[in-house]
């Protein structure tokens, strides 16, 4: 089997240990594997990314040691594509536009008759305020797109959304309910009026479309992972293995952030660090 694992990241600021630690993992596991290392510029949000911080991370990377076998993917070249696909879903009725603010959402949670509010790994679940609004005949772009998940699993079949884990923590065949998919997940936002498109749809069709056979990323993401292999199931592309691994954290247990300036790789570069002083670092020495 052809090993095709990435790096994507965004370039909203510094890369810190965790980046590092990150690409250097999966850079490993290609190398180990004869496989196929690629890049990938996740910058759909314009306001945030910035000419700078690529140019930075690609000078990072590099200086790391990390070789990508062909020319970085940058997600602000693909926009053709992820309108395709949303194109794809509200032709067959599972997207809805969606005007609630995120104050509009807090409110509606805090409702007495709600309950306490979910949280899951698009943060709070949607109590579902405009699903049931008429929809316009052309999909819109000023608003909001959200997933009906009751229809989306409808489409698929239930087994449809295993997928296997080789990360430590959670290896083996995953699977989520369609309970925990309508009451953990909810219907997640698949296009911000702002981006045109979001993480979880453009991750998808991007790891489709660079061939990625191995997706390796930190552990925050693997409850994300339910909602990338059902859009996988509804898109008809190929769900990759995953591999969860440990995330670097500063000296009190907080995972490290794009903030963590003093954990950036450019600061312990110019303190006189070599690449094998951060693989001693983040533990792969």
């Amino acid at each position: 089997m052809a090993f095709v694992t990435r790096f994507a990241p965004s370039p909203t600021g510094p890369l810190h240990l965790g980046h590092a630690f990150s690409a250097l993992l999966a850079h490993d596991m290609a190398r180990a594997n004869a496989g196929t290392f690629l890049l990938r510029i996740e910058d759909i949000d314009p306001q945030r990314s910035k000419p700078h911080w690529e140019a930075q991370l690609l000078d990072d990377l590099t200086w790391l040691g990390i070789r990508w076998d062909a020319p970085p993917m940058r997600q602000s070249d693909r926009m053709p594509a992820y309108r395709a696909a949303l194109d794809d879903l509200w032709s067959r009725g599972l997207l809805y536009p969606c005007t609630c603010t995120r104050r509009d959402i807090d409110q509606a949670l805090s409702a007495p008759q709600e309950g306490a509010p979910h949280h899951g790994p698009d943060g709070p679940v949607y109590p579902g305020t405009c699903r049931d609004r008429p929809r316009p005949a052309l999909r819109p772009t000023d608003q909001h797109l959200r997933l009906n998940m009751a229809a989306a699993l409808a489409a698929i079949a239930a087994e449809a959304t295993r997928f296997t884990e080789t990360g430590p923590a959670h290896a083996g065949t995953i699977a989520t309910s369609a309970t925990g998919y309508l009451a953990q997940i909810g219907d997640i936002v698949l296009a911000r009026k702002d981006f045109g498109t979001s993480y979880h749809l453009s991750v998808v069709v991007d790891d489709a479309a660079q061939g990625i056979t191995h997706v390796t990323r930190g552990e925050d993401l693997f409850e994300a992972t339910a909602i990338h292999v059902l859009l996988q199931r509804l898109l008809g592309l190929p769900t990759p293995v995953y591999h969860h691994h440990r995330l670097i954290r500063d000296d009190k247990g907080k995972r490290l952030a794009k903030r963590d300036d003093a954990r950036a790789l450019a600061r312990y570069r110019a303190e006189g660090a070599s690449p094998q002083d951060i693989r001693h670092m983040v533990g792969l020495e």
